[in-house]
């Protein structure tokens, strides 16, 4: 293909259909912390973070059986995708430890924080040029953590501090495996593929992390976290994930990427809801920072060409 051609997607609107998938998707990736904090009474977070790859392996092998995509052909993916596994369970670590010691609330908000990191990942390491008003976005985002992170809040000491900087850690670990698909043979890869390295090398990561955690389960999880862990495993990692490449493969990317940020939005209003959080007016504007600056890394610029891949969305 010569690198002057445009992809069709590129200037492709979007569907009601896609459309609609996208709030979907960001209604689901937005409640997903939340899951994860009202099972931690029964499932400790290294145990259920364990459990939820575990349930969504068979699914991404199965879809993968179905489409006919040939997971275990040889490629060149191996060791991409091992690098990008180990950092898809690190990142897992970090975001479920972190969740033990903060809001649902502020852990939405410091985890999508992972296009600033992705941003700046690119910028520096794949050569692409950042808009003024994508500088502007980074801007934004970085003083809402600041303001989140630095301004003395009721109900916040330095174990939720602690737990925010996990959060932003995990979206760190996102974004480094994010940029780690885009450069290398990944992008190339099925969704199931690519996702599926991840997914299974952090079986053993989670488990190790458990065992060195001292977590066990000292009772019958009730049906409430039963149901919980479906949904994490069935529906966030084992399809949301794969919906979000499936749309990447038909449209354009960065007009979907545009949708991402109101993800932080309804994680922050579902935690208020469900979970009763406390929104101090600090908090609240840093909130809005970020999801301002957000809108602003992902707003789609003029459309010249788009041979470009935006991959892995993981493990919202």
């Amino acid at each position: 293909m010569s690198s002057n051609r445009v992809n069709p997607s590129a200037e492709r609107p979007l569907s009601p259909g896609a459309v609609a998938l996208m709030l979907m998707l960001c209604v689901s990736w937005g409640f997903n912390q939340i899951a994860v904090k009202l099972a931690l009474p029964d499932i400790p977070p290294m145990l259920q973070a364990m459990i939820r790859s575990v349930g969504a392996l068979p699914v991404l092998l199965l879809i993968a059986r179905f489409r006919g995509v040939k997971i275990f052909e040889r490629d060149g993916t191996l060791g991409a995708g091992l690098f990008a596994g180990l950092l898809f369970g690190i990142e897992f670590v970090l975001i479920f430890r972190g969740l033990l010691l903060t809001s649902a609330s502020r852990a939405v908000v410091f985890l999508y924080t992972a296009p600033f990191f992705v941003a700046l990942g690119s910028y520096q390491f794949l050569g692409e040029r950042l808009r003024a008003s994508q500088w502007g976005g980074l801007a934004l985002s970085f003083a809402g953590v600041a303001l989140a992170i630095g301004v003395p809040q009721p109900n916040v000491d330095a174990n939720v501090l602690f737990g925010d900087l996990l959060i932003v850690g995990g979206g760190a670990m996102w974004a480094a495996t994010t940029l780690i698909v885009k450069a290398t043979p990944l992008l190339r890869a099925p969704p199931e593929k690519a996702l599926g390295y991840q997914v299974a090398l952090s079986i053993p990561i989670l488990g190790l992390a458990a065992w060195l955690s001292g977590e066990t389960i000292t009772r019958v999880p009730g049906p409430l976290a039963l149901s919980l862990m479906v949904y994490q495993a069935i529906w966030v990692v084992g399809l949301t994930f794969l919906i979000w490449f499936m749309l990447v493969r038909t449209y354009s990317a960065s007009k979907l990427s545009a949708f991402t940020f109101i993800t932080p939005l309804f994680g922050v209003v579902a935690s208020y809801l469900i979970m009763h959080d406390t929104l101090t007016l600090a908090f609240g504007a840093a909130a809005v920072l970020v999801i301002a600056g957000l809108y602003l890394v992902n707003r789609p610029g003029p459309v010249v060409s788009e041979l470009k891949v935006v991959a892995n969305p993981t493990n919202l």
